[in-house]
């Protein structure tokens, strides 16, 4: 058994979605100024972290497009841990949308894993160009199959030139988790293997960063 990595890390100022605040992480109270309060016995650092719940690999729950829906801390264990996963290779057409022709009968109740090597950009600027995304026939094959979750490698499921965000809407309102901004899905074998998604407990967060790893 191994553990396979499969979440970008958070850095102080790092890149984000487009149009949203970049991370701050900075000390509330370092190991020097903590020193006093103990006496010069110990020293704890605290760390403070702002951020956008969009940020790094991090999980949809189905209140991030509909506001009647549950939450991130409504959504139960059993949906980001341990999820039996498949990874489906896609490849974007000339309109950048990413075709699925799985058996669907294979999909139900799994983490689908999109693979498309877009991840190979992160760092850089051309990650942010306009990348893949889940082309439409795909979503109603996704429905019909009724995975647990649909993660990507990519920075959005959406055509984010399509303003009625189509996958969102249809995945999340069938109560189907997204995971966006994957990484290392080269490392995970096709099938035979349980995904791990587990944001923090935060009552009314629509969205939030994942530890995403995998058990194979």
């Amino acid at each position: 058994m191994q553990y396979i990595e499969l979440s970008h890390q958070i850095t102080d100022g790092m890149d984000v979605f487009p149009g949203l605040e970049r991370p701050r992480i900075t000390a509330f109270r370092d190991h020097e100024q903590s020193r006093s309060l103990y006496e010069d016995e110990a020293e704890f650092y605290i760390s403070k972290v702002e951020m956008v719940g969009n940020t790094a690999t991090y999980l949809d729950s189905p209140f991030h497009r509909h506001r009647d829906r549950r939450d991130v801390a409504g959504i139960p264990l059993e949906d980001v841990a341990g999820l039996p996963g498949v990874v489906l290779d896609g490849t974007a057409g000339p309109d950048r949308a990413v075709s699925l022709e799985p058996d669907v009968s294979q999909l139900e109740g799994r983490a689908v894993l999109v693979r498309t090597g877009w991840d190979a950009r992160w760092g850089t600027d051309a990650y942010w160009e306009p990348g893949p995304y889940i082309s439409p026939d795909s979503l109603d094959l996704l429905l019909r199959a009724r995975p647990k979750l649909v993660g990507v490698d990519f920075w959005n499921v959406d055509d984010t030139a399509d303003p009625s965000r189509r996958i969102h809407t249809g995945l999340l309102a069938e109560d189907i988790l997204i995971v966006e901004h994957l990484c290392n899905l080269s490392a995970l074998p096709d099938t035979e293997f349980r995904f791990f998604a587990v944001p923090l407990r935060v009552a009314t967060a629509a969205s939030l960063p994942v530890r995403a790893f995998a058990e194979a």
